[in-house]
């Protein structure tokens, strides 16, 4: 048994899970807000029981002393010699890193040469590896990359018809995002299908607050919705999806508005949250569009009709699906999301059981009828197993 540490870093927080390998029992796992505060919360979960603590943590230094000290004293490790790996999840490795790698100072480097593609996480990600390193400096580090499983995209996906220097001078490209939640439930559908995984042709649909799709081929994404950044693709939480670029202009120009006040406006205050003038939580949405509210209701049809969309081209250019996979937390827990997404592609012989749709959530479930031409599954996304196993299998263990 080989207990193996999946860590994923954000600029002012530090999430984990303990996992039991290659048993892929998941022992212990938590996260630590607000680092930087007098005020930071630390809530671990343990046996089913969660535990909700409030105190100062001046950086993540201290936030990584903290659960490895913590580990020790519920005795979960009797020492920090029986942590034989941690997995890193880093979001953007630009063109560099086509899969996951061991973490060496040239692989920081090289991180840190493509965090202006993700200035908002690839730091965080490197303080964390940092940290980490410095207080497991003898265990095996595994860099784990949101953009990685996307690599295999052809220029004809992954390129922009603008002026190709800015391809070659800056990296102007689209790269994806969630690759690693992508690969997981791809996985799982072939293994629920039967069918070997570089045989089959699958869509997955990654809806939570951040949202993407993406089209997989023979075990390979072969396109994707999220762009250079996150912010290309369906509308979202907060973010807008894809618009014309000219918007920006216009803006800047009828509102005052720097283009970064523009950008900022397209990714905190878009998608949910701006149509709908109320929330960026979908629940919130459908309790309102229950009551009424029309743009609660307009909000959420935009999206449908954009995954659709995807879903719609993915088929075509993949050839025909096996299957679609809802994943992630509004693909998992949203029923009424499943099922308009469904009744808009019922023109590809998409039929799914609407009394088993609306009855679960979370748990690994085959939806379509048998006389559905596509297969509909959710499957809940697992990225910390991945980091686990990716980390288990880059250190040799």
């Amino acid at each position: 048994m080989n207990k193996i540490l999946s860590v994923n870093a954000g600029s002012s927080s530090l999430k984990f899970q303990l996992l039991s390998m290659p048993s892929e029992r998941v022992i212990v796992e938590g996260i630590v807000e607000r680092i930087g505060n007098a005020d930071a919360i630390y809530t671990v979960k343990l046996n089913g029981n969660k535990e909700r603590t409030t105190l100062s943590i001046k950086n993540h230094s201290e936030a990584v002393q903290l659960v490895l000290n913590d580990l020790i004293k519920r005795q979960i490790v009797a020492s920090l010699d029986e942590i034989k790996g941690v997995g890193h999840r880093v979001v953007h490795g630009g063109e560099k890193f086509k899969e996951s790698t061991i973490i060496t100072p040239e692989v920081i480097k090289q991180i840190e040469e493509v965090s202006f593609l993700a200035p908002l996480h690839n730091p965080g990600a490197i303080t964390g590896i940092k940290a980490f390193q410095e207080a497991l400096p003898n265990v095996v580090h595994v860099a784990v990359f949101d953009t990685a499983f996307h690599q295999t995209m052809e220029p004809e996906a992954y390129m922009y018809a603008v002026p190709y220097e800015w391809y070659e001078k800056y990296g102007v490209r689209k790269y994806g995002f969630h690759g690693t939640s992508h690969q997981y439930v791809s996985m799982k559908a072939a293994e629920l299908m039967g069918k070997p995984y570089e045989e089959s042709k699958i869509i997955t649909v990654h809806l939570g607050n951040g949202a993407s799709l993406a089209a997989i081929k023979n075990g390979k994404c072969i396109d994707t919705s999220m762009g250079m950044t996150p912010l290309e693709g369906i509308p979202m939480g907060t973010r807008s999806g894809t618009i014309d670029p000219a918007i920006i202009e216009f803006i800047c120009t009828k509102e005052n508005k720097t283009v970064q006040q523009v950008l900022e406006d397209l990714n905190k205050r878009s998608g949910y949250l701006g149509i709908s003038g109320l929330s960026n939580d979908s629940r919130d949405l459908e309790d309102a569009a229950a009551e009424g509210h029309y743009r609660s209701n307009l909000a959420l049809d935009i999206q449908y009709k954009r995954i659709a969309d995807y879903i719609g081209s993915y088929y075509v250019y993949l050839g025909g699906a096996d299957a679609i996979v809802f994943t992630a937390g509004i693909g998992e827990n949203n029923a009424r999301c499943r099922e308009v997404v469904c009744d808009r592609i019922s023109a590809l012989g998409v039929k799914i059981d609407y009394d088993l749709n609306n009855r679960v959530r979370g748990v690994v479930t085959e939806l379509s009828t048998p006389d559905s031409k596509i297969r509909v599954f959710l499957i809940p996304t697992n990225e910390e197993l991945m980091i686990a196993r990716d980390t288990m299998r880059l250190a040799k263990l």
